[in-house]
């Protein structure tokens, strides 16, 4: 990396910043337009739920395929072209008059979100020094944070003011921006390199394995039940799975290096990153639905409840971020969670007579501890990565975080539709307007086990920090 690089890394980072922030908000920023996307669609709940789901799916698919082609091809080159190709896809985005349309232009998205979300942290890594990189990755943990959280009310200001279209139009001359930034900021890749040696049969295996398990997740939650197509998905993804294992053991130049795996630190870290993005992902897959049909709120009013939980994220994480520096990051992990599962429990109290600032408050505190956790966990998965792997760590945390999200909208909306079904006695696939209280038994229902899933989340990190002070005694 040339030197004058390092002298403006500073600069380069508000450009690098723009991928998470774009790649994370569009993973959610659809949520709140569901309910309108649907009825202009003429779609039921469940199938709306693709146009959120597909994306996610084809980026948790190929991330860990281009952080490999990334290695070989050069970092720079796969990041800067990534956002033409995620400007492609808005543009076909906004301009899909139907379901099917709307997610193939949806797929295409995720292709260049999936391109430059696997180099951007092995960008910064490269960049700066090793006593910056936790403070440089700590604000693109941030800026993932905040955008997942910002999509919904971001999306339902623009739905209310303008329409659905305007979710992916408003892309388009970011992606130019983003891509003309690149081209004069960016260090040239030091070769251009070739994908001699490059492992196409276990990332097809890997993308297989992906697609059968969220396809079986996903269609078993919309529909309700499991058939054929579904338990096939997950025997053949299972099978891929397996399979993909077996070969990254055994050939000189594995898609994923499995030995990064032997650090607990590193291992515990990444499954919470899971955990946090599945919680978090039942709360933006649900909260649309629960504002806009139960509590008949406006798109735009429903936004601006949604902005509680950014708002807030956002004020703490650099607080966050200064201060795992300084006490170090395993403290704040705890703290981050318990304070998310404080704002869990106030979400589970909701009902049909809440009101909507009372909503924003519960919202905001859940948001308050993701804001606390998010850097110091990103800082602890870097870390605990050795220097040589850390494209690989940075590709398999922004995995851990996509798989999160795609698990959370299944879990969601699979038990949604299962307790509403149980309290009205029939099977059902969505809001029933008649029968609002089904929906908020429902929706209790998701928010007390995204409780119990981040109590999980407390019970490893505690258990981190344990071994953590029983290394340090032994050092000591």
């Amino acid at each position: 990396m040339p030197s004058q690089a390092r002298a403006d890394r500073w600069k380069i980072l508000p450009v690098v910043l723009l991928s998470p922030l774009m790649g994370s908000l569009d993973g959610s920023i659809v949520n709140v337009a569901l309910p309108t996307i649907a009825d202009r669609l003429r779609v039921g709940m469940g199938g709306a739920q693709w146009a959120v789901s597909s994306y996610l799916i084809v980026i948790s698919a190929l991330v860990l395929v281009f952080g490999k082609v990334a290695d070989k091809l050069g970092k720079v080159r796969i990041f800067i072209y990534g956002f033409i190709i995620f400007g492609l896809g808005s543009l076909l985005c906004s301009v899909s008059w139907s379901l099917p349309l709307l997610i193939v232009a949806r797929c295409v998205q995720a292709v260049g979100a999936s391109m430059f979300m696997s180099s951007n942290q092995a960008i910064i890594a490269t960049l700066f020094p090793p006593e910056e990189r936790g403070r440089a990755l700590g604000f693109l943990g941030t800026t993932v944070a905040v955008g997942t959280m910002i999509g919904p009310p971001l999306g339902g200001i623009l739905v209310g003011l303008f329409n659905w279209q305007s979710l992916f139009i408003i892309n388009i001359p970011i992606s130019i921006f983003a891509f003309a930034a690149g081209i004069k900021l960016l260090p040239r890749d030091d070769k251009a390199g070739t994908l001699a040696g490059f492992d196409l049969a276990g990332s097809a295996l890997f993308g297989l394995f992906v697609v059968g398990l969220f396809y079986f997740m996903l269609s078993g939650g919309q529909a309700g039940i499991y058939g054929p197509a579904e338990i096939t998905a997950l025997v053949l993804g299972l099978a891929a799975g397996i399979l993909f294992l077996s070969r990254e053991r055994r050939i000189a130049d594995p898609m994923i290096d499995l030995s990064i795996f032997r650090d607990g630190f590193f291992s515990i870290s990444v499954v919470c990153v899971l955990l946090v993005f599945l919680a978090s992902f039942c709360i933006n897959i649900i909260q649309p639905f629960y504002l806009q049909d139960a509590l008949k709120l406006s798109p735009a009013m429903a936004g601006l409840v949604l902005l509680a939980t950014p708002l807030a994220s956002g004020a703490i994480a650099p607080l966050s971020g200064r201060l795992s520096d300084r006490i170090g990051s395993r403290s704040l992990t705890v703290i981050g969670l318990i304070v998310m599962l404080a704002g869990l429990g106030l979400l589970c109290c909701f009902g049909l007579g809440t009101s909507p600032l009372a909503v924003a408050g519960g919202l905001a505190l859940f948001g308050l501890g993701n804001g606390i956790f998010s850097s110091p966990n990103t800082s602890l998965i870097m870390s605990h990565a050795p220097r040589e792997k850390l494209g690989v760590a940075g590709s398999i945390n922004a995995l851990a975080r996509n798989m999160g999200m795609v698990t959370g909208i299944a879990f969601a909306v699979t038990l949604l539709n299962r307790s509403m079904s149980a309290a009205l006695g029939r099977e059902v696939n969505g809001f029933v307007p008649e029968a609002p209280d089904a929906f908020v038994f429902g929706m209790r229902a998701v928010f007390i086990s995204a409780s119990a899933i981040i109590a999980i989340a407390i019970a490893l990190t505690l258990a981190r920090s344990i071994k953590g002070d029983e290394l340090a005694r032994e050092r000591g």
